[in-house]
């Protein structure tokens, strides 16, 4: 029989700074300081710096000599790729989902999540509400190869977020679109649902493409 090897600690150190960066709570171009966050996770700098490699060759983090290791900064035509790619993943398995499959769950929770979160205000909550749900759409396809591959494009997908200015106009006029996303998936009608989440990205990539050139 075939072993499954356990993560090592460089790759699980590696997923939680992941999480980190999808929640937006480490920001594009931001330094990290080696010493500050082994201390922080517990690890030693040899660790840090194997993650540091992992993600470095993962496109998140960049290294500049004699400077240190940085947050990645998505440029326009790395954002245009993420958009093909979730075009390419998200509206087929969406198309071919069964409405009744556990992932539809955590979608409607996520949609929940926003909702909740905009009386307050959180625009931060509310973008990794987004990106639960998104997430949740590509778990209907029960592929762990493209859910993983998925997790990735999430976090350079929130550092490109993470350069806009107006988080609300941004994530503001999709709580709704998710909700009447999820409202047609849950109708029993999964194409429909497919072609409202392919006019979503469509207009999701226009609004951070005309971001992005009012700030470059």
């Amino acid at each position: 029989m075939r072993q499954t090897l356990s993560p090592s600690l460089a790759e699980e150190t590696a997923a939680t700074l992941r999480e980190e960066l999808a929640r937006g709570r480490l920001t594009p171009g931001q330094r990290l300081s080696e010493a500050k966050l082994a201390a922080e996770l517990g690890i030693s700098r040899n660790t840090l710096r194997e993650v540091f490699r992992l993600l470095t060759r993962e496109g998140i983090l960049r290294h500049e000599p004699n400077r240190g290791v940085f947050v990645a900064t998505p440029s326009m035509a790395s954002v245009l790729d993420i958009f093909r790619v979730r075009r390419l993943i998200e509206v087929p398995a969406l198309a071919q989902a069964w409405h009744r499959h556990e992932a539809v769950d955590s979608m409607r929770k996520a949609v929940e999540r926003a909702e909740s979160l905009r009386d307050e205000g959180d625009w931060r909550a509310i973008g990794s509400a987004n990106m639960e749900f998104h997430t949740a759409i590509v778990s209907l396809s029960d592929s762990p190869r493209l859910s993983a591959f998925f997790a990735q494009i999430i976090v350079e997908l929130r550092l490109a977020f993470g350069l806009l200015e107006n988080p609300e106009q941004l994530h503001g006029p999709y709580i709704q679109r998710n909700r009447d996303i999820l409202s047609r998936l849950q109708a029993g009608d999964p194409k429909g649902a497919a072609l409202m989440l392919d006019d979503y990205l469509e207009k999701s990539e226009r609004a951070v493409m005309a971001a992005f050139a009012r700030i470059s």
